[in-house]
């Protein structure tokens, strides 16, 4: 990897561990800021599973093992698909870095904490979304562009980009 890509890594790491940091500070756990009544608010929860908290329930020792495994052998994987993505396809590749830096940072905390700092809650009336972070932000963001890109290799969106530029690699 150049160096590019582990710089954004870093910065996203550093601004990950900054937010989590400041509501560790903050906030106690269950505590809720509203900042946009009816909307969202910060609210301080621990999250032991994965997505939506599922595998939460497991024994300790099998769900740190479990959980930081599946992180790493994807973070390896994905930096071997980034090595494997054309230069030249800077949006995938950008959505790969933030995959595994989302990665990385929720393994950060299953080493320190024992489980992930969520704190971004969004919601309607009472209906609450699963409170999250800046990691699962990026790592939501990145899949969703990977899933979006993909369709321009197939079908009407083939080599097109904006404004209907070639965007193909083989110039098709």
């Amino acid at each position: 990897m150049k160096l590019a890509p582990i710089f954004a890594i870093g910065a996203i790491l550093a601004v990950d561990a900054a937010t989590k940091a400041a509501v560790l500070r903050g906030m106690a756990v269950g505590e809720t800021i509203d900042l946009i009544p009816g909307l969202f608010s910060l609210t301080h929860v621990r999250n032991r599973g994965a997505a939506f908290g599922m595998l939460a329930d497991l024994p300790d020792p099998w769900r740190q093992v479990f959980f930081v495994g599946i992180a790493l052998v994807t973070v390896v994987l994905l930096i071997a698909i980034y090595r494997g993505t054309p230069p030249s396809r800077r949006l995938e590749r950008g959505a790969i870095v933030a995959i595994v830096a989302g990665a990385i940072g929720n393994v950060i905390d299953r080493f320190v904490y024992g489980e992930v700092v969520d704190f971004l809650d969004f919601y309607i009336a009472d209906w609450h979304w699963p409170a999250f972070n800046v990691a699962d932000s990026c790592i939501t963001v990145g899949v969703v562009v990977l899933v979006l890109t993909s369709f321009s290799d197939v079908g009407f969106l083939r080599g097109r980009g904006a404004a209907g530029e070639d965007r193909s690699d083989s110039g098709a």
